[in-house]
Formats: C-alpha cells, sequence, structure tokens
C-alpha cells in the first residue's frame, strides 16, 4: 500500500507535469502568435509581420491596452 507521502509526492507530480505542459503551450502560442484574434477576426499579414507573437488583431490589441492603462 502507499503511503499518505507517497500520495502526496504522486499528486505533486502530476502537478508539476501539468503545469509544464500548460507552460509549453503558452510559450508556443507566444512564439508563433494566431492567424485569426480572440474576436474572430483574421489579424493582418502585415500586423503578424511586425509583431509576430500577436494574438489579438489591431483593434483588440488598442482597447486591451486601453483597458489596461485606466486601471
Amino acid at each position: 500500500m502507499y503511503s499518505e507521502f507517497d500520495r502526496e509526492v504522486g499528486e505533486m507530480r502530476v502537478e508539476q507535469e501539468r503545469q509544464a505542459r500548460i507552460d509549453a503551450a503558452r510559450a508556443e502560442l507566444k512564439r508563433q502568435g494566431r492567424e485569426q484574434c480572440e474576436c474572430g477576426a483574421t489579424i493582418s499579414p502585415a500586423r503578424r509581420r511586425v509583431h509576430p507573437s500577436a494574438t489579438r488583431c489591431l483593434e483588440c490589441q488598442e482597447i486591451a491596452e486601453k483597458e489596461a492603462y485606466l486601471k
């Protein structure tokens, strides 16, 4: 049978592996960027050339920056 310690170590490993997969997915998104914005609009090729990791179209990015500035 497994001890409480073994169970806790196993749970920690599972959580570490899950977090590593999340971090890798986030890094991939930042590296590659996207062709479509979160709103569904296409991110222009010019914007993707200038900012390859873009995940928002220019309009959504402007809104996000305004909201962040006003906080």
